[in-house]
């Protein structure tokens, strides 16, 4: 399967990082595990840190500054604790920040898009659906990567209203789920589509569910796996790559209760380890924490 990441633009000059220092990995919640499971599975000698933000999940449902705000908030904290490399692991907030904390953060940094481009490559019917949240599919970074790889394709955009809500809840096989479900897959199967764009990191943990609606007839495009190597990439080009010969259980922290990110990574990473709650303070949350 062919399978995109977003690119980094020309870096501005990088702060010098050890080796045996963490990457950082966030999402709004508990998404960018999916992300994480890959990059483990590329590079499992190095040490991770991953941060949910799931006290104000899901992004989808903010606005723009907000999203900018609690990005730059997160990458910041994560660079004062000496983080070598950033993966933002999260669509809607690559499409509305990724620009601004490129600018701002000398380390590099990898950011998700949907993967519009490989699944136009590999549609025989040349239908596509995708699956992503409304700010994504509203956002500029999308529209341009329909202009620039969808030019004969049909692509079917459905916001995934209530599926980030179910992950954050470990919900991705109830009846309830599965109907939710269903109803932004059968207008596109409807359509004739035969590929699925996951343009949510929470989405990867349905792909059962979506194969018990669709079975064969969809095939799901997944960045995860470019997005690891495409760390992989620039831990090479800036000599960053861990020494260490020996597996690393990551760290993890939430700005909620962690409950739901400690049940999500025993059962379907299989990683028991605690979750560490974790105040981030933002300039448009910053109230609301000390409340």
């Amino acid at each position: 399967m062919l399978l995109h990441a977003a690119l980094p633009s020309s870096p501005p000059e990088r702060a010098v990082s050890e080796t045996s220092a963490p990457i950082g990995v966030f999402d709004s919640g508990l998404g960018g595990l999916s992300v994480l499971r890959a990059v483990r599975t590329a590079l499992p000698h190095e040490p991770l840190v991953y941060v949910a933000d799931s006290l104000y999940a899901p992004y989808g449902e903010r606005d723009d500054d907000f999203i900018v705000d609690r990005t730059m908030a997160i990458g910041e904290w994560l660079v004062a604790r000496g983080a070598k490399a950033l993966v933002v692991a999260c669509n809607t907030a690559t499409a509305q920040s990724i620009a601004l904390v490129r600018e701002r953060l000398a380390i590099p940094l990898i950011g998700v898009e949907p993967g519009v481009k490989p699944a136009a490559l590999v549609s025989k019917t040349r239908v596509v659906g995708v699956l992503a949240t409304a700010v994504t599919l509203r956002s500029l970074r999308f529209q341009a990567l329909l202009d620039r790889y969808a030019a004969d394709c049909r692509f079917i955009c459905q916001p995934g209203h209530g599926l980030v809500q179910a992950v954050e809840r470990c919900d991705t096989n109830s009846p309830e789920l599965i109907a939710l479900l269903a109803s932004h897959l059968q207008p596109m199967l409807d359509a004739g589509a035969d590929t699925l764009v996951l343009g949510c990191t929470h989405y990867p943990f349905l792909d059962e569910a979506i194969r018990s609606i669709a079975g064969d007839r969809l095939r799901i495009v997944d960045t995860s796996i470019a997005i690891a190597r495409q760390l992989e990439r620039q831990l090479n080009a800036h000599g960053l790559r861990s020494a260490s010969a020996s597996a690393i259980v990551p760290r993890f922290y939430s700005t909620a209760d962690g409950e739901s990110q400690r049940q999500l990574a025993a059962s379907l990473l299989g990683i028991e380890a605690r979750v560490e709650h974790v105040v981030i303070p933002s300039q448009r949350t910053r109230p609301l924490a000390s409340a």
